[in-house]
C-alpha cells in the first residue's frame, strides 16, 4: 500500500503543480476567460488516464495465462523505463518548470482555445498515463488481491491535491528539490522490484529461461503470508524465492540508477522551494 501511496503522491503532486502554475499564470495575466479551456484539457487528460487504467485491468482478463504474463512483463519493463525517465527529468527541470509552462501557455493563448485545451491536456495527460501504467504494474508485482493498493493510490492522489491547493494559496512551504529527490529515490527502489517481477512474468510466459533457477529461498524465515512478508512485498515488491535472473536484473538496475540519481548535479543551485504563493496575484 505504501508503494502505491508514494506513486500517487509523487505523480499527483507533479500534476498538481503543473495545474497550479497554469491557473496562477492565467489569473496573474488577467486571462480568466482562458480558464475554462484549461480545465477542459485537464478533465480530458484525467478521463484518458482512468480509461487507460480500466483498459489495462479488464482487457488483460480476457487473455490466456501466458498472454497475461507476457503483457504484464512487457508493460512492467515499459513502466520502469518511463518512471526512470520521469524522475531524472523532474530532477533536472524542476527549477525551470514554471518558466517552461509559462512559455507554452503564452504560445497557446496566441493560437486560441484549441491550443489551450491541448496544452493543458498534454501537461497533465503524460502524468496520468504514467501513473495508470506504473500503478497497474506495481499492483501486479505486489500480488495483493485486496483493495489496499487502490486505496493507497487514491490517498496519495488526495494528498497531492491538498498539497497543490495549499501551495497555490501559499499556506505551506516545502523544498521541492529535496522532496522530488527523496521520493524519486524511493520510486527507483519500487521500480527495481517492478522490473524484477516483470522479468519473472516473462519467464512464466516462456519468453525467458531460468524459471526454476532460484537465487535463494528464504520462505521459511520470511513467510509470504506473514505480516512482515506482506509488508516487504507491498513496499519493496520483495519475493522470498526469486530467480537468478530476477536478482541479476534488480541489482543491475538499482545500484547504478540510484547512484546516478543521487549523485550531486553539477548545475545544482539553491533548492527549489514552494515558498512564495503559486497564486501570483496574492
Amino acid at each position: 500500500m505504501f508503494a502505491n501511496y508514494l506513486i500517487g503522491l509523487r505523480e499527483g503532486l507533479e500534476a498538481s503543480l503543473v495545474v497550479c502554475i497554469l491557473i496562477a499564470y492565467l489569473v496573474k495575466t488577467d486571462r480568466r476567460d482562458a480558464l475554462k479551456p484549461v480545465w477542459i484539457g485537464i478533465a480530458v487528460a484525467v478521463a484518458l488516464a482512468l480509461g487507460f487504467g480500466f483498459a489495462l485491468e479488464f482487457g488483460s482478463q480476457e487473455l490466456t495465462f501466458k498472454a497475461q504474463e507476457a503483457l504484464g512483463g512487457s508493460l512492467s519493463i515499459l513502466a520502469v523505463g518511463l518512471v526512470t525517465w520521469m524522475v531524472f527529468w523532474m530532477r533536472r527541470t524542476a527549477r525551470h518548470l514554471r518558466a517552461e509552462l509559462h512559455g507554452k501557455l503564452d504560445a497557446a493563448l496566441r493560437m486560441g482555445t484549441g491550443a489551450l485545451v491541448a496544452t493543458a491536456f498534454l501537461a497533465v495527460g503524460r502524468e496520468g498515463l504514467e501513473t495508470a501504467l506504473f500503478v497497474w504494474t506495481s499492483v501486479r508485482a505486489s500480488g495483493d488481491g485486496t483493495q489496499a493498493p487502490l486505496i493507497g493510490v487514491l490517498l496519495g492522489l488526495l494528498t497531492a491535491v491538498v498539497l497543490g491547493h495549499l501551495f497555490y494559496r501559499g499556506a505551506v512551504r516545502i523544498n521541492l528539490s529535496t522532496f522530488f529527490t527523496w521520493t524519486g529515490a524511493m520510486l527507483v527502489v519500487v521500480a527495481a522490484g517492478v522490473l524484477a517481477y516483470g522479468f519473472h512474468d516473462l519467464q512464466e510466459a516462456d519468453f525467458l529461461p531460468g524459471l526454476t533457477d532460484k537465487a535463494f529461498d528464504v520462505s521459511a524465515a520470511i513467510p509470504p503470508d506473514s505480516w512482515y512478508g506482506t509488508l516487504l512485498k507491498g513496499v519493496l515488491n520483495f519475493q522470498p524465492d526469486p530467480t537468478v535472473l530476477q536478482v541479476t536484473v534488480w541489482s543491475l538496475y538499482l545500484v547504478p540508477t540510484l547512484a546516478l540519481f543521487l549523485a550531486p548535479s553539477r548545475s545544482a543551485g539553491p533548492g527549489v522551494k514552494a515558498a512564495a504563493p503559486l497564486r501570483e496575484d496574492a
